[in-house]
C-alpha cells in the first residue's frame, strides 16, 4: 500500500482551510466599503494560503512544489498584515484577532516544517540516485 496522503488529509492544508473559514466569517459581516478597502485583500491572501498548498501538492517536481509552498507562506504573512489592520481599525474584536493570529502562527509553523520535509525528500532522492 502506498504512503500517499490525499490533499484533504494533509494537516497543513486542513489548517489553511480552517483559517479561510474563519476569515470568511469576518469578511461576510464587513460592509461594502470595508470589503473594498481591506476585506477583499484580506480574504484573497488568506484563501491563497490553502490554494498555493494545493497547487504545490499537485506538482511533480519537489522544487516546483516548494516554490508554491513559499508563495503560500508569503500569502500567510500578507494575511497577518490585513488582520492587524482589521483589528486596529476596530473591525474585529481582540478575541477574533488573537484567535486568527494563533491559527496563523500554527499554519506558519506547520508550513515551515512541511517545506523542510520537502527539502529532506530531495536530499534522500539525490542520495539514492548516486
Amino acid at each position: 500500500m502506498s504512503d500517499y496522503i490525499q490533499l484533504g488529509n494533509l494537516d497543513v492544508y486542513k489548517m489553511a482551510v480552517e483559517l479561510s473559514r474563519d476569515a470568511w466569517r469576518i469578511y461576510e459581516r464587513l460592509d461594502w466599503r470595508d470589503k473594498k478597502i481591506l476585506g477583499d485583500q484580506f480574504i484573497e491572501s488568506t484563501d491563497s494560503v490553502g490554494a498555493n498548498i494545493a497547487e504545490g501538492y499537485g506538482r511533480y517536481h519537489y522544487k516546483d512544489r516548494i516554490k508554491f509552498y513559499y508563495n503560500s507562506r508569503g500569502s500567510l504573512l500578507e494575511s497577518q498584515h490585513w488582520i492587524l489592520l482589521l483589528y486596529e481599525r476596530k473591525k474585529i474584536s481582540k478575541e477574533e484577532f488573537m484567535s486568527l493570529l494563533g491559527k496563523q502562527k500554527m499554519v506558519h509553523s506547520k508550513l515551515n516544517s512541511y517545506i523542510s520535509s520537502c527539502y529532506r525528500s530531495i536530499t534522500t532522492i539525490n542520495k539514492s540516485e548516486k
